[in-house]
């Protein structure tokens, strides 16, 4: 009878667990901590070091991983918005290979690939590229949509230590740009917002994203089609019309008017690019 009744307390209080994940991730809430954010990017980051065929990370080129470190830099320290800047170890690297992507997982590890840096035109794009990876890290996405995946064995296995191929599973489905991992709607346009109002306060033009979406749509047109060296990005990083609105909507609501005479730097990144070719 009492094991029938242990059995019972122990069903009971697994489904309530199940339950409260499902309304917790359903309201936005994280069951993660902030240090397990860390852990979990930590991990990830090691996989990602340990697998050069995959994630080709830029080696022995200073001269640009310092360029995408000290953009990064400057906007973490340029904003007041940005609430885990001294709690993420915030870390840029560069993956030299031609596709157009950047993602960040959680703790503040953000990567860019050399074919996005070749694709865009200025400066205050890549800044507001990096920005909105920032605000991902910020606003805590992938492991919303971790726990959302995964459920709580995911979590309890990343707390206790007990599953070491977790970090390896996920960092192949980044690489496969797998569909659970990529940005909701809400969470690229909450991501658009945060790279506006973080590059507010910075020498950049805040809405730099658009130029992004300007040139992906450009290129969409040119060849009618989404494009292999697109695939990635837009299978991770959905690109819809409401949200191309809504940063118009973004720029109209807080006044801010592209000048191309300021916070662009075209010709600066002009000079920059010349060192991707060597």
């Amino acid at each position: 009878m009492k094991k029938n009744r242990h059995i019972a307390y122990i069903t009971f209080f697994t489904a309530v667990m199940f339950i409260s994940v499902s309304i917790f991730y359903s309201c936005g809430a994280n069951l993660f901590s902030t240090s397990e954010d860390i852990k979990l990017g930590e991990d990830l980051d090691r996989e990602i070091q340990n697998s050069p065929k995959e994630y080709p990370l830029l080696q022995n080129r200073p001269e640009i991983t310092d360029y995408v470190t000290g953009i990064g830099k400057y906007i973490l320290n340029s904003s007041p918005k940005i609430q885990y800047k001294n709690v993420f170890p915030y870390k840029f690297q560069v993956i030299n290979d031609t596709v157009i992507n950047a993602f960040c997982t959680p703790g503040g590890f953000v990567y860019v690939y050399t074919g996005l840096m070749k694709f865009i035109d200025n400066e205050a794009t890549l800044a507001g590229v990096i920005a909105h990876e920032i605000a991902h890290a910020e606003r805590r996405h992938m492991t919303q949509r971790l726990t959302s995946y995964y459920g709580v064995s995911f979590l309890m296995n990343l707390v206790l230590g007990s599953n070491p191929n977790t970090a390896a599973e996920i960092a192949a489905n980044l690489f496969a740009g797998l569909g659970f991992l990529a940005n909701s709607r809400s969470d690229e346009e909450e991501a658009d917002d945060y790279s506006i109002k973080y590059l507010m306060t910075s020498k950049y033009y805040p809405g730099a994203i658009e130029f992004f979406f300007d040139k992906i749509l450009a290129e969409q047109k040119k060849k009618n089609q989404v494009g292999g060296s697109l695939d990635r990005l837009l299978s991770t990083h959905p690109l819809p019309q409401d949200r191309m609105d809504n940063v118009k909507e973004q720029l109209k609501m807080n006044k801010i008017k592209v000048d191309s005479t300021r916070g662009i730097y075209a010709d600066e990144y002009q000079i920059f690019k010349t060192k991707l070719t060597r």
